[in-house]
């Protein structure tokens, strides 16, 4: 729970802050609060939400603790040192490599409190590190262009050649009697289509969309969960498109009467693929195609960036510690369930584990896991791929999803045996899972047995760093849900404004998660066979968070807004 207001004594940089001139009394209490919930430094939250000047800030601090201020514009990205601190600390830390003399690392940072900081990235290189204030503004702008100019996934991508993207399609059961055609070989189909994914690639989209229509054909992509029109191509040029996305995915482009499921992996740089899942579906005017980017390194972006609160993370922590028991992670289709499941096989891939997956496609390839694509045509199921694993000596299996009673069965069995399952089912809440168990018709002794974790999640869009104080009244946020402690304490809400930078005011997403671990309470209501509601009421009392209070707690920090808050976890 946030500290409330009055009760803050100001010390260090924002006493001197306020002696100074630079900031109100009460601005630089609230402000340190907010600081302290979004987990970042002070310099940098007045800076982001323009309370002060940043140079005014880093002349401040370098006079607070004796030290000059570096001009960063004598140092051109290229200069910089690679490959020595990893990108995630850059970011986390908002501190920049400068360069390296002997074992001494130089660091540009615009806080000199951030010690946690030199110490991260002192044990993440091994060199002893020194600290070089600098002004935030400055730092952040040096910040972006040397991850940029560092990254050469898209450095060697130029729009004028566009045609010259390596792909090739997944491993398809197609005959070779795929049809080839001039058509769909023409140099500005080919460009045309590489840009599109390309675009869609670096402005961070989920999912493109090829839609034709009687009169017309337009392209869209899914960006933080938000469809948006981003291309209307003329309508001749619908078949093109649809068969050159079809050649890429090796697919048959004569047949456009049935739907068809095809990959493509796209390679970047020598280092760096992204595959997309492409699906096509005859529709009125034509085939409409959509294609998932799947992009492996959202697996390893550690458990950290996602959202989980501390108390939330530690739950999941926790039980991936566990020798046996089931984890289910639940929420609709697009809530990054996927994601949550791969994070925590990525901390259990080691050398000394061995991990199954069953997937209705793969999704996210990993190294060091074995991944088996369910196929019902040849008879392999979840439930069929499950009894295999249990004779290939496993310790984790992870189940795309339970979707009947018979892998619901097979998978109990497993947690009940010494293994430890990872699955999702497709219900709203902790408390629907278990009573969706029960209705599959699983007894609810194996339930209350077996399952030790469940994760409901949602995705809500990150405010960007543009975003403005809103004025809400005080029965309105009681009617929201807040309660009269959180208001007495005292929070700020945040609008979008919308950026150069952003896309409407938000940038990014944010998970929003319900952790409820199974205590004996809940077990023996389980057995009981409790309804959702009563298993719901019983979880609050043991003081697990449903999505809603979870998704306030972020409106709270700032992280995103009520407007999206009450999108993602409408009741």
């Amino acid at each position: 729970m946030a500290t409330n207001k009055s009760n803050v004594t100001l010390t260090g940089l924002a006493r001197r802050f306020v002696e100074d001139g630079l900031l109100e009394e009460a601005v630089a209490k609230d402000a340190y609060l907010q600081a302290a919930n979004n987990r970042i430094p002070l310099i940098t939250y007045l800076v982001q939400n323009n309370l002060a000047n940043s140079q005014k800030l880093a002349f401040a601090a370098a006079m607070e603790f004796g030290v000059s201020v570096l001009d960063l514009s004598s140092f051109l990205p290229e200069m910089l040192p690679e490959n020595l601190v990893d990108e995630k600390l850059v970011r986390k830390h908002n501190a920049l490599p400068l360069y390296k003399r002997g074992n001494r690392l130089f660091i540009a940072v615009s806080d000199p409190t951030n010690i946690q900081a030199l110490d991260e990235i002192k044990f993440n290189t091994g060199l002893s590190t020194d600290a070089i204030l600098v002004d935030d503004a400055a730092l952040r702008t040096a910040i972006d262009k040397y991850l940029e100019s560092h990254d050469d996934s898209m450095g060697n991508l130029d729009d004028a050649d566009l045609e010259g993207v390596e792909t090739e399609g997944g491993d398809q059961d197609e005959d070779d009697s795929v049809v080839s055609t001039t058509d769909v070989d023409d140099a500005p189909i080919v460009k045309y289509v590489n840009k599109v994914l390309l675009d869609a690639i670096r402005g961070g989209a989920s999912d493109v969309h090829f839609e034709p229509y009687e009169k017309t054909y337009r392209v869209r992509y899914r960006t933080d969960g938000i469809l948006k029109e981003v291309s209307r191509p003329s309508i001749k040029l619908a078949p093109k498109i649809s068969a050159r996305v079809k050649i890429m995915s090796q697919l048959d482009i004569s047949e456009r009467r049935v739907p068809q499921d095809g990959r493509i992996k796209m390679k970047l740089s020598k280092t760096k693929a992204i595959d997309f899942r492409v699906n096509t579906l005859p529709t009125l005017w034509g085939e409409k195609i959509v294609l998932r980017i799947l992009d492996p390194s959202q697996a390893q972006m550690g458990i950290d960036v996602l959202g989980y609160e501390e108390d939330q993370k530690e739950l999941y922590m926790d039980a991936l510690k566990q020798p046996q028991g089931m984890i289910l992670v639940t929420g609709p289709t697009g809530s990054g369930k996927t994601v949550s499941l791969y994070t925590g096989l990525n901390i259990l891939n080691t050398a000394e584990i061995n991990i199954s997956t069953a997937e209705d496609p793969a999704e996210i390839n990993l190294e060091g896991i074995n991944q088996v694509n369910v196929n019902n045509k040849v008879g392999l199921g979840f439930a069929e791929a499950l009894r295999a694993f249990l004779r290939q000596d496993p310790d984790v299996i992870m189940v795309g999803e339970i979707r009947d009673l018979e892998t619901a069965n097979i998978a109990i069995k497993a947690a009940q045996t010494g293994h430890l399952v990872l699955s999702t089912l497709h219900t709203n809440s902790a408390a629907e899972t278990l009573t969706r168990m029960m209705n599959m018709g699983v007894p609810s002794f194996n339930i209350a047995t077996s399952v030790s974790l469940i994760i409901a999640q949602r995705l809500a869009r990150r405010l960007c760093s543009c975003k403005q104080p809103l004025e809400v009244p005080r029965e309105t946020l009681l009617k929201e849900g807040f309660t009269e402690e959180q208001i007495e304490t005292g929070f700020t809400l945040f609008t979008p404004k919308g950026c150069d930078k952003c896309s409407g005011g938000y940038k990014g997403r944010v998970g929003i998660y319900e952790v409820v671990k199974i205590t004996e309470s809940l077990a023996n209501m389980i057995m009981e066979e409790a309804s959702s509601l009563q298993i719901a009421r019983e979880a609050q009392k043991e003081g697990f968070r449903n999505l809603r209070q979870s998704a306030l707690r972020k409106v709270m920090d700032g992280m995103t807004s009520l407007e999206e808050a009450n999108r993602v976890t409408k009741d």
